[in-house]
This record gives structure tokens, sequence and C-alpha cells, in this order.
């Protein structure tokens, strides 16, 4: 058995991770590999931070392309986890496609995202999700929910949309984001406004992200767009990565000179 309340103490998501404990358990007991279903960045960070440091458990993500935020963990032994006989199977994975007409509603992924878990989809079905203009969306979901999900009809805001399913090799991916250090200044340090300068909005669409409850600092959701951050802090919006508050330094007429790195 794994020492279930060391691991789980001061957990962000314990009843999260309290489920992949136990696939980790039958794993162990078993000697088969286990796929979770879809877990968000706080999940898997903090999973491959407890889980991974255990000796006898090995964790891979795999989110269906490179830069995936959600991703399927894959749990196994550790000992197979080194063997060149038994290489780590791919996550099942599918892509989905959302058409509907969003020329006069636009919507955002958390939009679609949840119109798909109204319509009965489950949130550990539903891996990354990006907007194709207005035409509707594109999705990454695990293959258990194919049948469900193929030719599925649902709505998101006021658009009709339907749903079909396809190979991972139809689905034209977002742009891949390379690391990148950004400087900038500042008359303050609040949230819309590093926000805006560092992932490339406007301030009063960042402001109103956050107010939504789109933005999450250090992992909590925060809807305050006057937040002052501090250096170290890490700002994550769905869909547009993440910024890390690498320095801050005032200048000589009192505004704020910032490092980032966007991710």
């Amino acid at each position: 058995m794994l020492p279930r309340d060391t691991l789980l103490k001061g957990s962000r998501c314990p009843q999260e991770l309290a489920a992949l404990i136990d696939l980790a358990e039958e794993a162990l007991r078993t000697w088969e590999p286990r796929w979770s279903g879809f877990v968000d960045a706080e999940l898997k960070e903090e999973a491959e931070a407890r889980l991974g440091a255990l000796s006898e458990v090995s964790l891979l993500a795999d989110g269906g392309w490179p830069q995936a935020e959600r991703c399927r963990l894959l749990i196994r032994r550790a000992d197979l986890a080194g063997d060149s006989e038994a290489p780590a199977p791919a996550a099942a994975v599918c892509g989905l496609v959302v058409s509907g007409n969003f020329l006069f509603d636009p919507a955002e992924p958390a939009d679609v995202r949840q119109g798909l878990l109204q319509a009965g989809l489950q949130a550990a079905d539903l891996g990354d999700l990006w907007m194709r203009g207005d035409r509707g969306a594109q999705a990454v979901i695990r293959q258990e929910a194919a049948p469900l999900a193929d030719n599925l009809e649902a709505l998101v805001r006021s658009v009709p949309v339907r749903l079909q399913v396809v190979p991972l090799e139809q689905v034209q991916w977002p742009a891949l984001r390379a690391p990148k250090q950004l400087s900038s200044v500042e008359a303050s340090l609040r949230l819309d406004a590093v926000g805006s300068a560092g992932l490339g909005l406007s301030r009063s669409r960042m402001a109103e992200l956050i107010r939504q409850g789109a933005v999450r600092v250090n992992w909590q959701v925060v809807t305050s767009p006057s937040k002052e951050l501090r250096c170290g802090d890490r700002v994550r919006l769905d869909g547009r990565g993440e910024l890390e508050i690498l320095e801050i330094q005032p200048t000589k007429r009192d505004r704020w000179r910032l490092v980032m790195q966007r991710r």
C-alpha cells in the first residue's frame, strides 16, 4: 500500500489525487499499467511531484500533442518503465470537431467546454480545447468517450453545435508556443495590467476574463483585476499558456520594470 495520508497531506486537489493513488495501487497490484482520465495542469503537477517521487511508481503524461495543458497520466510500476520489451503505450485519445456558427455570438474555450459537459460528457473525457475562428472549436477527447460524443448535438452559449470524432491526424493543432522571455515597464503590478502585457491581450479583455474566473494565479482562481502580483507568481489562462514573473524592479519614475517568461 502506498503512504496515502502522507501523499494527500496539504494537497490542493485531495479528492482527485486520491483517485490517482487508487489507480497507482491497482497498477502495483495487477502489474498492469493504468491510464487516468484527463487531468488539469495543477493536478498533473501535483501528481508528478508526489506520486512521481515514489520509487515504486512511474508516471507519464500524454495529452495528444506536445504542449498539452490537460493530459492523461499513465501510471505503472517503476520496474516496468525501464523494461525495453514493455514500451509505454500511447494514450487512447481522438480528435473532436465542434461545428457551429459563432459569428454573432463569439465563444471562448471555457464556453465550449461548459456546453459539452452539459451535453453529457465528463470533465475527464476532455483534453485541451481551442477555438477555430467563428466556425467552432476542436479538442482532444479520450477514446472511451468517442461513442457518446460522435454526432452529439449540444448548445454553446446560444449556438447549436454538432460534434464529430476524428483521428488525431485530422486535427488542426494550435500554434506551438516556444518559451519566451519578455520585458515590460508598467505603471502598476495589477493582474490586469501585467497579464495584458505578458499574454498579449488588451487590458479590458484581460480584466473581463479575470472577472469571469478564467485566470488563475499560483493555481488559485482570481476574480479581482486589481490583485497585485509579486515576483515568482505564475499567471495561467487556459488556451494562452502560463506567465511567470521572474523579476520586478522599481524605476526612477515610480513605475515597475518586469521580466517575465511566457510558456
